[in-house]
């Protein structure tokens, strides 16, 4: 398997706080790899570390052959430039027309023409079935169309690498099932290497190819999906995270359900049949 990225036993911590502790992981080429598991967990660390806006406290991050704890700021500034990020909010210029939001980069990071920028500006939101809103404030769009507005805004500069940081938050239905479609697609089209941060397990499960679940700092699952569905019966972790499974399901017995729910003034359940029963 020809690998993007490695972490090589990665930790990192803020303070005391240890974020993630002993991480190796490896991340393919030219495929979609979820990041997944509960909030505080170290999964958009795992984001900033791919950045470069971070270093590991020890261990090693590697980003298509470049060591990014030792990195110069050239080649970091060169490695960004073939990165693409999605923002968990779109974080679009709110005083910038959808087109010049997708220029924007082109602007920042190249000496192209104006009317090659306009030519691609319309060919990147085409691409997320919004070359209509190209004139279109922020303000006038929703929030599905915001999001992939951004997306398009990511691609501009063609990048190899994508990071998608909780791409679902906040979606309806329909717009979720739009931008899962475009994300797919998009990486199998442009043959993009793709890092997908989410606890979205569903959305996440249905378009990737490899996933990681973190926890505590720590890789408790991996593999394709079909490999977590196998995982899940040996780790209660897994079966809850993935499952949705509340804790008085997996691991707090009746009574104590009941003696907690009378600590917490909320009354005592009703006793089941069972034990009705066995009382008389």
């Amino acid at each position: 398997m020809d690998s993007y990225i490695q972490f090589e036993r990665v930790s990192f911590s803020h303070g005391r706080r240890v974020i993630l502790d002993q991480v190796d992981l490896v991340i393919p080429r030219g495929k979609i790899t979820a990041i997944m598991g509960p909030s505080g967990t170290g999964k958009t660390t795992l984001l900033r570390l791919i950045g470069g806006q971070i270093r590991a406290r020890s261990g090693r991050v590697m980003v298509n052959g470049l060591d990014m704890g030792r990195a110069s700021r050239s080649e970091l500034l060169a490695m960004r430039r073939r990165l693409g990020m999605l923002f968990q909010n779109g974080a679009l210029f709110t005083d910038l027309t959808a087109g010049e939001n997708v220029a924007f980069p082109l602007r920042e990071h190249s000496r192209l023409p104006e009317d090659i920028i306009q030519r691609i500006i319309a060919l990147k939101l085409q691409a997320v079935g919004l070359l209509s809103a190209a004139d279109q404030m922020p303000a006038a769009l929703s929030g599905g169309m915001s999001r992939r507005v951004a997306l398009a805004r990511a691609l501009a500069l063609d990048p190899e690498l994508m990071l998608y940081d909780e791409p679902f938050t906040g979606q309806d239905p329909i717009n979720l099932g739009v931008l899962l479609r475009l994300i797919a697609s998009l990486n199998k089209a442009l043959g993009l290497t793709s890092v997908l941060v989410s606890h979205d397990v569903t959305e996440a499960l249905s378009i990737a190819d490899q996933v990681f679940v973190i926890n505590e700092g720590r890789v408790v699952g991996s593999g394709s999906p079909e490999d977590l569905l196998v995982q899940k019966a040996q780790s209660p972790f897994l079966q809850q995270f993935l499952d949705g499974v509340p804790d008085a399901v997996t691991g707090q017995s009746e009574t104590e359900a009941r003696n907690l729910a009378v600590a917490l003034g909320l009354g005592v359940p009703t006793v089941p049949m069972a034990e009705q029963e066995s009382v008389q």
